[in-house]
């Protein structure tokens, strides 16, 4: 199945919540708006993959932070604390299990997006 990534991140709006936008292999490929700063979590069973369309981030972890440019990706080990932040809006594609959490090992009211979204 093709999909327009463009067209896609421009059917929603709200920051952290992931839209499901494709499926291999076991694997989820996600959309999100990142804008701000997340919570500290860890995936104790996945390693989460983001992939940055458009604008710019970064993941911190206690002890560094990786920037990401559009065009650039960082693979996050499973059980490795770690937040994702955007001062400006940046779009982000994720790959991980199909059903993993966002806020991983964290339930946070604001944050912790519903399975199985998709747009």
């Amino acid at each position: 199945m093709k999909v327009n990534l463009t067209k896609k991140f421009a059917a929603f709006s709200e920051h952290w919540r992931p839209k499901i936008v494709g499926e291999l292999n076991g694997q989820e490929v996600k959309l999100a708006k990142f804008k701000g700063e997340f919570v500290w979590h860890r995936h104790e069973e996945a390693d989460e993959m983001f992939l940055v369309w458009r604008g710019q981030m970064r993941v911190e972890f206690r002890d560094r932070a990786v920037e990401l440019n559009a065009g650039e990706f960082l693979v996050v080990p499973r059980g490795v604390e770690h937040r994702t932040v955007a001062e400006e809006e940046a779009e982000v594609v994720l790959f991980e299990p199909a059903a993993t959490r966002n806020t991983g090992n964290v339930e946070d009211d604001r944050l912790t997006a519903p399975a199985g979204v998709r747009v």
